[in-house]
């Protein structure tokens, strides 16, 4: 059901605000009675808490403290070369609960982990993901560009197949990380929830984009997702510059990020009926928090790249945190 506090502050809001564009009552009745016949026929309800938790909270991993789960950003990218095998084993070895895995296509549509569209940051190759077959990106070095090259030269880009299979055979916690394609990432993560029924137990579905999650949840409904957030994303950059030089789009965007940043806090959870939020460490607060959990979800921050920071997430918010490095302070990745 939906929760009757955050149902009248949001159609209230609504219904004024409509009512001062339109100066029709009755329009604005319409309006606003729409909007919540939408939400209330369309929105998927959460799956079951104690479900949620197993995977939110599984009884693995070292790193963290008391119930507080530590994933690997990127498979743990300062570390070894992100996304990849290696990089898998090392979060295992240095106490990760999980690793989140960043879901990309071959041309040849072959589900993979890549975090870019392109391989030209990570690998010793140059070109968009969309140009280069699975047999292509098979000859690539994906510790080419990494700080500890030397040491795991040569390692490949895995499939998503590949690198799930190394995650169940280490007990570790999958966060997928879908960049986009609603529909080929729905149904390839469709098939590999029928081939390892385990991940329904341990794995979540994340993303920047609503559509991904709503997709997801219309293809299997019994899958744990999350919603990821970084507020002012549209305007501006990861370490708060601004992404427009021109004022007139930078303040459009600004305005558009207010929107969208409401429109995560109030409706599209609702509509995707997510079990976890993930958002951008700088914004995380006690009382943030509590703001999800009484609304059944909990938060996850990221990137959380300093003793001092896990020591605030761990002992005084005991909220889970994705983190670069299992080993030491490092710097962000936005």
């Amino acid at each position: 059901m939906l929760q009757l506090g955050d149902d009248v502050t949001l159609y209230s809001v609504v219904f004024v605000l409509v009512l001062l564009g339109t100066r029709s009552p009755v329009w604005t009745t319409v309006l606003t009675s729409s909007l919540y016949l939408f939400v209330a026929m369309f929105r998927f309800p959460q799956v079951p808490s104690s479900r949620a938790r197993l995977v939110l909270h599984p009884a693995t991993g070292t790193a963290g403290s008391g119930n507080v789960s530590v994933v690997a950003h990127r498979c743990g990218g300062h570390d070894a070369p992100e996304n990849t095998i290696v990089a898998i084993r090392e979060s295992s070895k240095n106490g990760a609960t999980g690793v989140e895995l960043d879901l990309e296509f071959s041309a040849d549509s072959v589900p993979i982990l890549m975090h870019d569209e392109t391989v030209d940051r990570t690998t010793n190759g140059s070109g968009p993901l969309s140009q280069m077959r699975l047999s292509e990106l098979g000859k690539l070095d994906a510790a080419a560009k990494h700080r500890l090259r030397e040491r795991f030269a040569g390692e490949k880009i895995p499939t998503l197949e590949e690198a799930v299979e190394e995650c169940i055979k280490l007990q570790l916690t999958i966060y997928f990380d879908v960049k986009g394609h609603p529909d080929e990432a729905a149904a390839a993560l469709k098939e590999l929830y029928k081939q390892h029924p385990v991940l329904y137990n341990t794995s979540i579905v994340c993303s920047f984009e609503p559509k991904v999650i709503y997709r997801m949840r219309q293809s299997d409904p019994e899958v744990v997702t999350a919603l990821t957030h970084r507020p002012w994303s549209l305007s501006r950059l990861g370490d708060g510059a601004p992404r427009f030089s021109s004022p007139w789009k930078h303040n459009w965007m600004t305005l558009m990020d207010i929107v969208l940043d409401w429109a995560h806090h109030h409706v599209l959870w609702k509509l995707c009926g997510i079990s976890a939020f993930l958002i951008q460490k700088n914004f995380v607060s006690e009382d943030y928090v509590q703001y999800w959990a009484r609304r059944g979800v909990e938060v996850v921050a990221w990137t959380v790249n300093t003793k001092v920071e896990k020591d605030f997430y761990q002992e005084l918010l005991h909220v889970n945190y994705i983190t670069d490095s299992l080993v030491e302070d490092c710097e962000p990745h936005y």
